[in-house]
């Protein structure tokens, strides 16, 4: 008997056109601001910022769907529209914003079926969730965990260090800046419920203990103790 193998509903050339639609539409929410509110004049609240992100949380998700046995093509197709609506929608709605706009796309432009749009538009919905992951399904468990892995580690450490040039801070505050990051690397570790994102966790906040030994090692005169654990 030979090994069934499971089609996928979302061929990569469909994917593809889907990266470039959600890139589309966070550049127009960009374009059609008109108040200039949410920060716009920092980075991660441009259109590449988040397309970027979302691309890392994609390929993080994917990681962890696989390897938890999670169904890969809803997991990474919901994480490519999680934050689509995160520039034009007030931050507590736009998760559902975006499950929105996921279903009205994936329903109109693509032949997959109902019960494949219902459940990326539940992780969707469900990204922003902040009690217990075990609560949700596995493949939105996937997509919160992939959403938290992205803000710690390296990544994470030079977005807050890009940060500081923003908000006119010097070097001397650098060791505060990556303490915040390994504090929320522990908040992360904490939350997540999968073995595969808790090892992925403790690698990244690896690398946050150790950029912060380099940094003290360098500019003995920052004032800043380092957090219990760190």
């Amino acid at each position: 008997m030979g090994v069934e193998i499971k089609e996928t509903p979302v061929p990569d050339a469909e994917f593809d056109s889907m990266k470039e639609f959600v890139y589309e539409y966070l550049d127009a929410s960009v374009k059609n601001e008109t108040e200039g509110g949410r920060m716009r004049w920092y980075p991660w609240h441009s259109a590449e910022y988040r397309f970027n992100h979302t691309l890392n949380v994609v390929s993080l998700a994917e990681e962890i769907a696989r390897k938890e046995g999670a169904d890969v093509d809803v997991v990474r197709v919901a994480a490519l529209f999680h934050d689509v609506a995160k520039l034009d929608a007030d931050q507590d709605v736009h998760a559902e914003e975006g499950a929105r706009v996921a279903r009205e796309y994936l329903s109109s432009r693509t032949t997959v079926p109902g019960s494949f749009i219902d459940r990326v538009c539940d992780a969707i919905e469900a990204h922003s969730h902040q009690g217990e992951l075990d609560a949700l399904s596995l493949e939105a468990q996937c997509l919160v965990e992939a959403d938290l892995l992205d803000k710690v580690g390296a990544n994470g450490t030079a977005l807050m260090l890009l940060r500081m040039g923003y908000e006119a801070r010097t070097h001397m505050d650098a060791a505060t800046i990556v303490d915040r990051v390994y504090e929320r690397g522990r908040e992360a570790v904490s939350r997540v419920e999968s073995d595969t994102a808790r090892s992925m966790a403790h690698e990244r906040l690896k690398r946050v203990r150790w950029f912060r030994e380099w940094l003290e090692s360098e500019v003995p005169e920052m004032d800043c103790e380092p957090p219990e654990g760190l």
